[in-house]
């Protein structure tokens, strides 16, 4: 029993993921602005990407109220503003993700190109720029996310015009490419130029500059991936490639948990950074 299921565990996980992404990202961001002051590009990426991970986090409380009442209670307005958070941060997320894997590539790859491009002002530039792309790719979540009646009980939800699978699925297919296609391409090429360029030059330090960014992508990619399939799975069900209802009960079921998955990132890349980043430690201490 979905429902029953959801009303029970996930206030309570919510509830925790709030309060551990908040302190965890909420501190990355301060030792970012108070000590290191935000010197490098890599810098202004990964507060960036703590920024991302903050648009999780401030959605998570409106869920555990939404999980135990099992209806919507805030409004047509923060539906809105609740819905577009989530998907501009995980666009935001995962386009900073990939541009630190670029960033690694060029100091680690293209080392002499790399001291003309790699600075402050640049990474703010492309922040920026990346920021925007985010907020247009969320635009249709913006409009087609509202307060809705469903069998006496108001939900939030994607209310598409005339039950038109249409946009939902080309809602499903965006996140597919932009949230996953495009940049498992740019990962694979920059991770695989990094790694022949090392068996070149075995230097320690190289293999400890892109250790960090290695795994804050690793990371990502295991949290998402589900998420990406189910999304897949999803438009079949839309098209009706997918229409025997067990199957349709069993997807609705991995979508709750996917989503759980990817509430669970937003909380581990400042526990990476604590254990993993060299910098961040030395900060800590």
């Amino acid at each position: 029993n979905i429902p029953a299921f959801a009303s029970t565990f996930f206030p309570v996980l919510y509830s925790l993921l709030f309060v551990t992404g908040l302190v965890g990202n909420v501190l990355v961001i301060w030792v970012l602005t108070v000590f290191k002051k935000v010197r490098a590009m890599t810098d202004v990426y990964l507060l960036n990407l703590a920024i991302s991970d903050l648009l999780f986090v401030f959605s998570l409380p409106f869920l555990v109220q939404y999980c135990i009442k099992s209806q919507w209670t805030f409004g047509n307005a923060m539906c809105k503003i609740i819905s577009s958070a989530y998907f501009i941060g995980f666009y935001s997320s995962v386009f900073f993700i990939t541009i630190m894997s670029i960033d690694r590539y060029l100091a680690i790859v293209r080392s002499v190109y790399a001291l003309q491009v790699r600075t402050t002002t640049h990474g703010v530039i492309t922040s920026l720029v990346l920021w925007a792309v985010a907020i247009l790719a969320s635009v249709p979540d913006l409009i087609f996310f509202q307060e809705t009646n469903d069998n006496n009980r108001t939900k939030c939800i994607a209310d598409y015009p005339n039950s038109n699978n249409g946009w939902k699925t080309f809602s499903n297919f965006e996140v597919n490419v932009l949230g996953w296609l495009i940049p498992v391409g740019v990962l694979i090429f920059c991770y695989h130029s990094i790694l022949k360029h090392l068996q070149k030059c075995h230097t320690q330090n190289k293999y400890k500059a892109m250790k960090l960014v290695f795994i804050v992508v690793i990371v990502f990619f295991l949290f998402w991936t589900p998420v990406n399939i189910v999304l897949f799975l999803d438009s079949l069900r839309n098209m009706y490639i997918i229409d025997d209802c067990q199957t349709s009960q069993r997807l609705d079921l991995a979508m709750e948990l996917a989503e759980v998955l990817s509430f669970i990132h937003c909380c581990l890349n400042p526990v990476i950074y604590a254990f993993v980043g060299e910098k961040f430690k030395k900060h800590l201490r």
